[in-house]
């Protein structure tokens, strides 16, 4: 299976140029308006990702519970001999013969 960028292990970890605070020219007095709008980007990028992540989490655990009341109510029916409404029996195919039919090409 071929992974994305986002799944391999410390991807989103590694360092940039810009979170380094390395530069190829000198700091500007007048550069800490950019470096101001730069951070506050890139809080607000990491804040609504948390905010994501967190509705993501709360809904895998939703679904986990639902998953184990399911599990239970089936072992609980299971221990007890009881048939589940889910299965069905099938019915033999009967024993009639096919239909043919000849086709020419």
């Amino acid at each position: 299976m071929v992974r994305g960028a986002t799944e391999l292990s410390g991807l989103r970890e590694m360092r940039t140029m810009h979170s380094s605070r390395k530069r190829s020219i000198p700091r500007v007095q007048s550069s800490a308006y950019l470096d101001l709008y730069m951070l506050r980007k890139e809080k607000d990028r990491l804040e609504k990702e948390v905010y994501i992540l967190d509705k993501r989490n709360k809904s895998m655990q939703k679904r986990l519970a639902e998953i184990d009341a399911q599990m239970s109510s089936l072992q609980e029916t299971e221990a007890a001999g009881q048939k589940t409404s889910s299965v069905k029996e099938f019915k033999k195919p009967s024993e009639k013969s096919w239909k043919t039919m000849a086709l020419k090409y």
